[in-house]
């Protein structure tokens, strides 16, 4: 496809408005090495970290580590024309990306030009990737929900704005469209979603992005690809990219979510580097500072204090395990910077229980302050419910029929288990999931058939809003779960139940 002559223009206009005439001095330096996307450089002694460097190809790169001969460049365009001995030329200005709304419902890479073919992304201010994290004075507690319309997540390690949660699994287990499944949730909401792809295959980042597009309110969402044949500098910045793009966002008193779908990739992009440019590596051959590095980019997501705006900056990064193993040096690393984390099972997922998330090692070390009252007061003991089914159906899997009691707990357990298992891409409303919560939990859901329970969720959302519209705008305006409120969604789901086979409880 031949590109626009007006974008031409438009950039040429801007690169003659920002040309500065007259003399100017500059430091030349020399490559001294070239490697798969690195070039060691000499002669530049006044270069600062992260500082653009230009080749005399026209080429750029970024100054990643600093010694006091050669300094290692990480390029971000491809860099297959520079050859040893080619001229280096500092720039005085450091890795930074175009910030504001114009990039909102567009697809960017990570320095913020545009792969949509929708042209240029005309915006006043262009931010820095590295920015310092807010300050404990600065920040608030972490109070608010963030609904993503999935019961499990929802009801049993809730998320809130300003908090950070790692989604960690083995390879195919669902991560990105828990992910996605939490973007798709805000399309009603007042947060801007960013989502950024560190070294995905093309065709996974074009079913998310299909899948927002779809179900989601894709002209509040940015979209930033760093796919797997990408310089592995472009691979590198972009979590730093969208992170400063948030917080764009974050820092005039709105909220955004941040998915980095993953951080093992971008782990591994950075080993890669630190071993061309001759750093030492430890453990799993990853240099000492991968944990740095990714404890300084979780440490932006925060929740602002009143004086700074109130905005907030939730993050969702992901990470891959082998073999279930969260004990490997990235996984435990994240886990000890983030406030909490999802683990998806293999073994759940094949089996059909989606999402796939292990409800003894999953754990969210804020959520149960930010979640919503009537949400809470309707899930009651479910946790603890859920967690005695799992340990008795291990025991009765020996043989031997349970007593009336224990059967009554493993017929409950099931119909939660059923609950917590979600199509995807459907995420619920928070009053869909407060009716199905008091459903499963008033036993209304015992006698159905547990085939039967997928269609009672399906029906949910059209029943109550025809049976107890008045329910769901005072649920709404206050935010509680008043009595009138409850009767009249218990009478919905109760007519659902029975259209569906089961007796009212009440006859």
């Amino acid at each position: 496809m031949p590109p626009d002559p007006s974008d031409w223009f438009t950039t040429a206009r801007h690169t003659v408005q920002g040309a500065t005439l007259g003399p100017r001095a500059e430091q030349r330096g020399r490559v001294e090495e070239i490697g798969d996307g690195v070039a060691l450089v000499s002669g530049l002694r006044d270069v600062r970290l992260d500082e653009v460097l230009r080749f005399e190809g026209g080429q750029f790169g970024f100054a990643r580590v600093l010694d006091p001969d050669l300094i290692g460049c990480v390029f971000i365009d491809a860099g297959t024309q520079v050859e040893a001995g080619d001229a280096v030329f500092d720039t005085g200005e450091v890795v930074s990306v175009p910030v504001g709304e114009a990039l909102l419902g567009r697809i960017v890479d990570p320095l913020g030009r545009p792969l949509d073919g929708k042209g240029v992304i005309e915006t006043k201010e262009r931010w820095p990737i590295e920015r310092p994290a807010p300050s404990i004075i600065e920040r608030d507690l972490v109070t608010e929900p963030v609904q993503t319309g999935m019961v499990v997540m929802d009801t049993l390690f809730a998320l809130g704005r300003g908090q950070r949660e790692l989604i960690v699994g083995d390879h195919s287990t669902g991560k990105t469209t828990l992910a996605i499944d939490a973007m798709i949730a805000q399309a009603h909401s007042d947060m801007i979603c960013v989502y950024v792809a560190v070294g995905q295959k093309t065709s996974s980042v074009r079913r998310a992005i299909d899948a927002l597009q779809t179900h989601g309110n894709f002209e509040r969402c940015i979209v930033m690809v760093a796919g797997s044949a990408s310089a592995p500098g472009l691979q590198w910045i972009a979590p730093y990219a969208g992170a400063t793009m948030a917080e764009y966002f974050r820092d005039k008193g709105q909220h955004a979510l941040l998915v980095i779908d993953d951080l093992s990739k971008h782990a591994a992009t950075h080993r890669e580097i630190a071993l061309l440019t001759r750093q030492s590596p430890g453990r799993e051959a990853y240099p000492g500072d991968v944990f740095y590095i990714h404890a300084r980019l979780l440490e932006r997501a925060a929740k602002l204090s009143k004086a700074r705006g109130g905005g907030s900056l939730t993050a969702l990064p992901i990470a891959e395990t082998d073999a279930g193993n969260l004990s490997a040096y990235i996984p435990t690393n994240l886990i000890s910077i983030t406030d909490g984390q999802i683990v998806l099972n293999a073994d759940l997922f094949h089996q059909g229980q989606k999402p796939a998330v292990d409800v003894g090692l999953s754990v969210s070390r804020v959520g149960g302050k930010t979640q919503a009252p009537m949400l809470r007061d309707a899930a009651g003991t479910l946790r603890l419910d859920y967690a005695q089914f799992l340990e008795l159906e291990v025991f009765t899997r020996f043989g031997g029929m349970p007593e009336g009691r224990v059967r009554e707990q493993l017929k409950r357990g099931e119909r939660i288990r059923a609950i917590l298992r979600q199509p995807q891409n459907a995420p619920l409303r928070l009053a869909d999931e407060v009716a199905l919560l008091l459903a499963v939990q008033t036993g209304l859901l015992d006698p159905l058939p547990l085939d039967a329970v997928a269609a009672f969720r399906a029906g949910l959302p059209s029943v109550l809003d025809r049976d107890a519209a008045k329910a769901l705008s005072a649920i709404a305006e206050t935010g509680k779960l008043e009595d009138e409120a409850r009767d009249a969604v218990m009478a919905a789901i109760t007519r659902l139940a029975a259209s569906l086979g089961v007796k009212d409880p009440a006859t």
